[in-house]
């Protein structure tokens, strides 16, 4: 018999599959529910189980990750979830939502007999498939120590931000730095071009600068057009920053650059590239002027 804790993931999507992929392959036994059910093919690849609601894969799961859309739609599955006890059980709330959202939660989920984390994950389903993404972990010294090799099957990059919430706050902060690089990427491509200075030499140069980052060393055949795989889509960084402008908006905190983001993102899913990979936002400003 295993030693390791059986693994529920609530969410089937690019991400919610990558990481029950990842932890098939490390070893760890799963359940699996989504809400426009789960493909065959997954269950297949990694032996694991179907649930039939939220309710009954947290009755079969030691440790229950969300991978969900947004803020809402982790509600409502962990509203789900509290129908039912939760003896002994840990959530992980692997999702891009508010820092207010999980902790929304804490008390019921202790009610049921359970504990909670939130652990966000920094990077796209790629990144999981290798064990290289980061993971944020807001929540109790213990609850941490017990999901930690879980993380580690996803991580390379694990960090204990703090009590609960603050991973998801590490995520926001993180992915903000992302966003906007991003937005000053594209306005200095077209600025530089204006100038007279080809795309590629630009990146070429921007490669060994300061500029540089992995974030853009990765994606520069994308921003090129000639590779057209999507590590993450335009709509999902339009959903994320929309999130994060509305974060700091809370706290009273100007975004000039992430409004910026939105705007071009906005622009860009409008323009028709909503499923193409985040990179296109570039791209396409690059072609369009």
């Amino acid at each position: 018999m295993s030693e390791k804790e059986t693994v529920g993931i609530c969410g089937a999507g690019r991400m919610g599959s990558a990481m029950a992929r990842r932890l098939a392959s490390a070893g760890f036994e799963l359940v699996l529910w989504s809400r426009s059910g789960v493909p065959d093919e997954l269950l297949s690849q990694t032996g694991a189980q179907k649930a039939r609601n939220p309710a009954a894969l947290a009755g079969k799961a030691d440790i229950i990750i969300t991978s969900l859309i947004d803020d809402d739609a982790v509600e409502e599955v962990l509203t789900a979830m509290m129908t039912t006890s939760l003896p002994g059980k840990l959530v992980a709330e692997m999702s891009t939502v508010s820092p207010k959202t999980l902790r929304r939660f804490s008390e019921p989920i202790k009610a049921k007999g359970g504990s909670a984390i939130d652990a966000p994950v920094s990077g796209g389903p790629e990144l999981i498939a290798d064990g290289k993404a980061g993971l944020y972990i807001g929540g109790a010294n213990a609850d941490f120590a017990r999901f930690h090799p879980v993380a580690m099957a996803l991580s390379d990059r694990v960090h204990h931000a703090g009590s609960l919430g603050m991973g998801a706050a590490a995520k926001v902060v993180n992915n903000m730095m992302l966003c906007g690089y991003w937005e000053v990427l594209k306005e200095a491509l077209l600025t530089g071009r204006e100038a007279g200075l080809p795309v590629e030499t630009m990146l070429e140069i921007l490669l060994t600068s300061p500029g540089a980052s992995p974030a853009l060393r990765g994606r520069i055949p994308r921003i090129l057009g000639e590779d057209k795989s999507v590590g993450f889509p335009v709509r999902g960084a339009l959903k994320d920053a929309t999130l994060f402008a509305r974060v700091a908006d809370s706290f009273g905190i100007e975004t000039p650059a992430i409004d910026a983001a939105v705007k071009s993102y906005t622009h860009c899913l409008e323009a028709g590239h909503g499923d193409e990979d985040l990179s296109a936002m570039v791209r396409t400003a690059l072609e369009k002027s």
